[in-house]
């Protein structure tokens, strides 16, 4: 069997994805017709029927194909992020990748510190979700990322495998759970989290612990979603805390200040809310300055 030809994965993957040869023709710049024949070759590489034609969609082998095919091609658009960074010349971009709750005031001094030595220079930041950060350091599609989430003290984030990259802890903070003001518990100076697992809870994935996460932290069952929240505005989230539509685990910090939301710590089991900052290889520029401020 000879190698698989990346391209003919990355076609069979927007295939599989759009559930559409045509759609995938447009959207890869090829015609119908080469799209067949990419698919086709890979398939008599293969062995196995891997799209069923009407309507498309994956086979059993196809959806097996799927599974390895997504980090197979991350690595591959990782490795050639990671040389060029190295062979080229000193990056003059500063693109940051940041989950919602990592933006705040430390972030912003250090950047006001990158534009004073940097002044041609214009940052970005992008906020996204923790779980397509990593592979878009990896791909270079951001220079580097601050990535939170819920942790054991001193434990590391649960981040996907993407390849060779550095994490360093920048940040780690009390959590508490969020209520609203007039709850039986607000104001307790410390509660167990499964003792909260049958409660009316807010499910917010881009921006709290996921209640299979919660679960697995509590050792126990429940955390079942009251409301669905899909997005980013933390002010958003805390008014539907306050108004009675569920609890979330948040920074002590940030619940502390948010007006109509009381909280209590939470004593059991023992939970950081965790800053890490990731980043590939960092030629001297803005990217790496920041990198040096933020962990400094």
């Amino acid at each position: 069997m000879a190698a698989v030809d990346p391209q003919q994965l990355r076609t069979f993957v927007t295939v599989a994805r759009l559930a559409s040869f045509s759609e995938a023709a447009r959207e890869l710049g090829y015609t119908q017709s080469a799209i067949s024949q990419q698919i086709a070759a890979l398939e008599a590489d293969l062995g196995a029927a891997l799209l069923v034609r009407r309507p498309v969609g994956p086979t059993e082998a196809g959806r097996r194909l799927l599974e390895h095919t997504a980090p197979l091609l991350v690595r591959l658009e990782a490795a050639r992020a990671d040389v060029a960074r190295l062979a080229g010349a000193p990056g003059a971009r500063l693109v940051l990748g940041a989950t919602p709750l990592a933006v705040g005031a430390e972030l912003g001094r250090a950047l006001g510190e990158v534009r004073r030595a940097y002044p041609s220079v214009e940052p970005v930041v992008r906020v996204l979700a923790q779980d397509v950060l990593p592979a878009q350091v990896a791909t270079g599609e951001v220079d580097l990322a601050l990535i939170d989430g819920l942790a054991a003290p001193s434990d590391p984030l649960p981040l996907p495998e993407v390849g060779p990259l550095t994490t360093v802890a920048v940040d780690e903070q009390p959590v508490a759970v969020a209520l609203p003001v007039g709850h039986p518990l607000a104001g307790r100076t410390g509660v167990a989290l499964a003792d909260l697992s049958a409660a009316r809870w807010l499910d917010a994935p881009d921006l709290t612990p996921t209640a299979a996460r919660l679960r697995a932290a509590a050792g126990t069952d429940g955390f079942r979603p009251a409301t669905r929240y899909r997005g980013t505005d933390l002010h958003g989230l805390l008014a539907l805390v306050a108004t009675g539509h569920g609890l979330t685990l948040l920074p002590e910090a940030v619940v502390a200040r948010a007006p109509g939301v009381a909280c209590a710590p939470i004593a059991a089991p023992r939970l950081v809310h965790r800053t890490e900052l990731v980043h590939g290889s960092l030629p001297e520029g803005p990217a790496a300055l920041l990198a040096r401020l933020l962990v400094g």
